[in-house]
């Protein structure tokens, strides 16, 4: 009567190996179906603008103002995106001089968006060297920065909709020339999901 039961734990073990590799197989071939029909493809963003007003660096801080012009492009045809928090922020030199809040949106497949942000450093405390730097770039007509861009977002593919990811835009360098009423080169900036 042993020996029976040996020799049905192998079918058994065997069974339930062979049910799992055909659901993973289905599982893959799920995923393959879906990706082939919607495509996805990354967002875009660019930098289209940046105007500096206020600049002024006193006790070791910095007071400005930065109107952005950010460009969100969301390529796909089957995808559109909600975004529910957003924030932008403007970096010299890997310290953090200025952000702010952007209000919630939902774009639509195929759209474009543009953001109008104002961004203000009110006495931003600067580290010595990078006081240094911005003001030896100032006075050589132009400062490189960095914006940044944050944000929590849900894809909608059809009627469902996903759980949260994070979105985050570096662009860099964006070329604040001073006087800021000289022409911007538009930033493309790299976009991590």
């Amino acid at each position: 009567m042993a020996q029976p039961a040996r020799a049905s734990r192998p079918s058994i073990i065997r069974c339930v190996a062979v049910t799992g590799l055909a659901l993973i197989v289905l599982l893959g071939l799920a995923v393959l179906i879906f990706w082939l029909a919607v495509r996805p493809k990354p967002l875009e963003y660019t930098v289209d603008d940046t105007r500096v007003h206020g600049f002024n660096i006193t006790d070791h801080a910095l007071n400005a103002t930065f109107d952005l012009t950010l460009r969100s492009y969301n390529r796909n045809h089957h995808v559109s995106v909600y975004y529910d928090d957003v924030e932008a922020t403007v970096w010299y030199d890997e310290q953090l001089l200025a952000g702010a809040e952007v209000a919630p949106f939902y774009q639509p497949r195929r759209n474009v968006t543009t953001l109008d942000v104002r961004v203000a450093a009110r006495a931003a405390p600067l580290l010595s060297s990078v006081e240094k730097s911005l003001k030896r770039e100032r006075s050589g007509g132009g400062v490189a920065f960095e914006v940044r861009v944050w944000a929590r977002i849900r894809l909608k593919v059809g009627a469902v909709k996903t759980r949260h990811y994070t979105l985050k835009a570096y662009c860099s360098p964006v070329l604040v020339r001073f006087p800021s009423a000289q022409e911007f080169e538009k930033v493309y900036c790299d976009v991590d999901i």
